[in-house]
């Protein structure tokens, strides 16, 4: 449907500027999305790469486990996990990928220091420690990631809807809107000439019939 706009000059170039304007604003969009979902794939393919390693190192830590708690007896592995402190050893930073902020995990590997007597424990007490330990080091990988993905997927949905709109509505409608408005003055254009070539014809007619006489 068209807007009721006059066909001016003026017009016309207010409109081819807008969708001018829409265009580029569509490949700005275009790549900002494209950069979004390279980085959105590369999180996802590490996530994949985390889970996997995790699914290891979780079945030879709670095979160690079992070990410690038939060998030790459940009531003293508890007593031990009691006596462990609770994790301050990382600090939350950010980044922007395309004006999204990303979390960015910082923590210090740190050899385990023992938190009980070696005397009432074993060797499988000792496994399933340093298993839980590189357990945690990739759970704050894998919490940065799932955060990351997160935010990213919702800015390309946003993204997606921006260059849409601009695609299937912004830029044909100012398309459209250059089309008829340059139809219409190519049309007065062709309309003024022929009356032109009329007036200068009835000129030349009366010149011509005036100097006859």
């Amino acid at each position: 449907m068209q807007e009721n706009i006059a066909s001016t000059k003026a017009n016309l170039i207010a409109a081819q500027s807008a969708l001018d304007f829409s265009k580029k604003g569509f490949e700005l969009l275009d790549k900002k999305r494209n950069v979004l979902i390279r980085n959105l794939m590369e999180f996802m393919d590490r996530a994949k790469e985390i889970q996997q390693k995790m699914q290891k190192i979780f079945k030879e830590a709670y095979e160690a486990l079992t070990v410690a708690n038939i060998s030790l007896g459940i009531n003293e592995v508890n007593e031990v996990a009691r006596s462990i402190p609770q994790t301050t050893e990382f600090t939350i930073l950010t980044y922007s990928v395309m004006g999204v902020e990303i979390s960015q995990i910082k923590y210090e590997k740190h050899d385990i220091i023992p938190y009980y007597s070696f005397y009432h424990t074993n060797t499988a007490l000792d496994v399933a420690l340093q298993k839980f330990q590189q357990i945690k080091y990739l759970l704050y990988e894998l919490a940065e990631i799932e955060d990351s993905v997160y935010k990213l997927a919702i800015e390309i949905k946003k993204t997606q809807k921006r260059t849409n709109a601009l695609k299937n509505i912004q830029i044909p409608k100012y398309e459209n809107m250059v089309k008829h408005i340059s139809e219409v003055l190519e049309e007065k254009e062709r309309e003024d000439f022929f009356r032109l070539k009329v007036l200068k014809r009835k000129k030349i007619r009366k010149a011509s019939s005036s100097h006859q006489k």
